[in-house]
This record gives C-alpha cells, structure tokens and sequence, in this order.
C-alpha cells in the first residue's frame, strides 16, 4: 500500500466519528451507526484504492452500505478494509465513554474473512508475546503471562467486556488475585491498551464479536503484541434455546462456506496474515485510548490513533474541522 493512504484512512475515521457524534447522547444507536456508515462509505469510496469490505456491517442481505464483498474506493492499490464505523453504538447513545470509529486495511489477502458471529479471544503486549495458548485453560494462561512479565498474580490487570456470560471469568480470575477491568462494550479499544507503553492493561481477553476480532488482530499484530481467537457458535455462548441453535446452526454452515471452522484456535497469523497495515481509530467520546469529540458551533477537535505496521509508526492525531466546508455528502450528515 502506498504511504499516504494512512492519512487517507484517518480522515474516513474522522468522518465516521463526526457523523456518530451528532447523535450522541440521543438514545438511537442504529441512527448514530448509520450516519457513521455512510459517511465511511462515502470518504472511501473518494479514496484513491480498489477496495474490497472484508469485515463491515453485515452479509449483504443485512447491511446496505459495507456489506461483507463491496467494493469501494476510485481506483488504484488492492486493498482488503475491516471497518467497524462506530465500536460502541450504545455507548455513543448513551453518552458513556471510549466509543470510538474504527478501520484497519491490508494489502489483498491480508485479514481472515470471517462470519458475524461470537469470537474467544485472548490478548497481550509484547512483552507476553509468544505466552497464551486458547488450547490451555484461561488460568494457566494468566500464570504464563505473569511469569513472562516478571509480575505476581496480584499485579497483573486484565480487562474484559461487563457482560453476563463472563460472570463466572470475573470470578475465577478474581479469585487468583487478578485485577480485572469490566468495561461495558469495546473490545478493540481494550485490545490496544495491552500495547500501550502508558497502560496499566496487561490482558484483554473476552467472547465478543469476530468482526472486532479480525480488527484487532491486524492492530495487535501492527504493534508486536499477540492474540488468539477462537470462533463460537452463538448456542454454546447465549444458551442452548431453540432460537439459538437455529442462529448456531446457520453460522457454522457460513463458516463452512467462508473456509472458516468453529471452535479451532487462531492465531494471531491466522486473522491478520500481513503485517504491511494501516490502523485508524477516531474518538467519539473521551475514553482510555483517545479524547473524545468536542465541538462549539461548526468548529469541532478529533484525535485520532493511526498506526501504520510495517515501519511501526505510531500517530497521534489532534484535528480542527470546518463542518460547515465539507463536502455536502459529508456536511448534510454531520451538522
């Protein structure tokens, strides 16, 4: 991928941020998704690439605008886009914190194309590299991972996602002496924090979305750090209920179709196969990882995360936007 493509990437970000924005606080989450949906879709779709959604908002049938398969962009590089245009629709509606928009993009071929479905994953930074095993239980994991970073159990901090289906985790961990961070939605952001020279975060690990999965990868793999995966059918996490084992069973023949397989372990090669990727994140609201938008009139400030792999070069973007001097697509959305 050409080098200026990352500043590209970052401005799609922006944009998808500012269009979540104007909805925040406001209740709608599908309204503040599909705002930031179309303003992605219509910055890269000016952007010099031959793109391709491989991981986006659904399969085509579910999503109108970056279905899994759509091409975007004028032309130029081939390149593979796993977007996720708002992480934390709920919290972007509900006015919490460390919602953020969110792309990662590869060269063709780069990121395992996978169904929308529930992901196991276990996350750390480099300094725990090459020390997690899915194969192994999550204690013995957390025991390697501590002695790999010279910590006892006591000091060592994982943060997971605040969801039912991970009560009985926050226990046993909780039990070791872990310090567990419970976080009500976001687990890319959670991700990343595990790399961060400034973060206390030494683990994520949670059962969360594939999507959010493959885009981690490709950041955790941007900044040296590791990860595991492991696709679950929705009947094994939610409940063995006749309605779930009817949505189990179409996701399982989705990965038949994709090439994919349940309940394998994948490795962080496995998702993200290139390390030749570029990794934008906006704040929408202010979080762990990034500020949040703030905004006074038509003036508003970004930041902005923008990682590019190959040379690993970490960026940190602040921006001043004229929304009343966007294009008119872009302005009539985020006004």
């Amino acid at each position: 991928m050409k080098r200026d493509l990352a500043m590209s990437f970052s401005r799609v970000t922006e944009g998808a941020a500012l269009a979540g924005y104007k909805w925040l606080g406001r209740g709608d989450k599908n309204a503040a998704d599909g705002a930031a949906v179309e303003v992605m879709r219509s910055l890269l779709n000016k952007t010099e690439i031959r793109g391709e959604i491989v991981i986006g908002e659904g399969e085509i049938d579910d999503a109108p605008m970056l279905y899994i398969g759509e091409h975007v962009g004028i032309g130029g590089d081939e390149v593979d886009i796993a977007v996720d245009p708002i992480e934390g629709t709920r919290m972007t509606a509900m006015g919490q914190s460390n919602a953020l928009a969110v792309l990662a993009a590869g060269e063709k071929g780069s990121f395992l194309k996978a169904p929308d479905m529930y992901m196991e994953k276990l996350v750390v930074g480099p300094g725990a590299k090459g020390c997690i095993d899915l194969h192994k239980p999550l204690k013995e994991n957390l025991e390697h991972i501590a002695q790999a970073l010279n910590k006892t159990l006591d000091t060592l901090v994982v943060i997971t996602l605040a969801k039912p289906r991970h009560d009985h985790v926050i226990a046993e961990m909780q039990a070791m002496g872990v310090r567990v961070f419970a976080v009500p939605d976001g687990d890319v952001a959670a991700s990343i924090l595990t790399c961060m020279p400034d973060s206390e975060v030494d683990v994520m690990y949670c059962i969360g979305g594939a999507p959010e999965g493959v885009v981690s990868a490709a950041v955790i793999r941007a900044l040296d750090g590791d990860m595991h995966g492991r696709l679950l059918p929705r009947h094994e996490v939610k409940g063995d209920s006749e309605e779930n084992r009817i949505y189990g069973a179409a996701e399982l023949k989705r990965c038949e179709e994709m090439g994919v397989k349940a309940n394998v372990v994948l490795k962080m090669e496995d998702m993200a196969r290139s390390d030749n990727v570029v990794f934008s994140a906006t704040g929408i609201t202010k979080g762990d990882l990034l500020d949040g938008i703030s905004r006074q009139g038509n003036i508003a400030t970004t930041e902005t995360l923008l990682i590019r792999g190959r040379c690993r070069t970490i960026r940190r973007i602040k921006s001043t936007h004229y929304l009343e001097r966007k294009d008119p697509e872009v302005r009539d959305i985020i006004l």
